[in-house]
């Protein structure tokens, strides 16, 4: 297979959500390899996807207008449509202590999750009989 990139991707194993029809919908996907001007993605899904749509990175903390330029076995290759400039996610606040409200309630949740998997490891098992 000869190679049809103008850079050399790097492999990556990122977390992203591909967002379309104007943000109605949405679906996650697995950046698997990227450069600055694209990206191959793994998919779970096999929804039919539009030519252009938004990719988001969380741990990038970027979107990117993205162009379907291949399909092949659950992987999809896109053409990210201005390399220079990837754009913040428009669904993230931009306000800071929107953004500290919203990290210290992820926290709290964290460990009340924490809290009640312990409850659960602990509680005696209930017995299968039947009245």
């Amino acid at each position: 297979m000869s190679e049809h990139r103008r850079e050399v991707r790097q492999r990556t194993f990122l977390k992203g959500r591909i967002h379309f029809n104007k943000g109605a919908s949405s679906m996650d996907c697995l950046v698997r390899d990227m450069s600055a001007s694209g990206a191959r993605l793994a998919l779970s899904e096999t929804t039919t996807l539009p030519d252009a749509f938004d990719l988001y990175i969380p741990q990038k903390e970027k979107t990117y207008r993205s162009t379907l330029a291949w399909r092949r076995d659950g992987s999809i290759g896109v053409t990210f449509l201005d390399e220079a400039a990837p754009t913040p996610a428009p669904h993230l606040a931009e306000d800071s202590s929107s953004m500290l409200a919203l990290v210290r309630r992820v926290s709290e949740l964290e460990a009340e999750n924490a809290t009640l998997r312990r409850l659960l490891m602990t509680a005696p098992a209930a017995t299968a009989e039947a009245p």
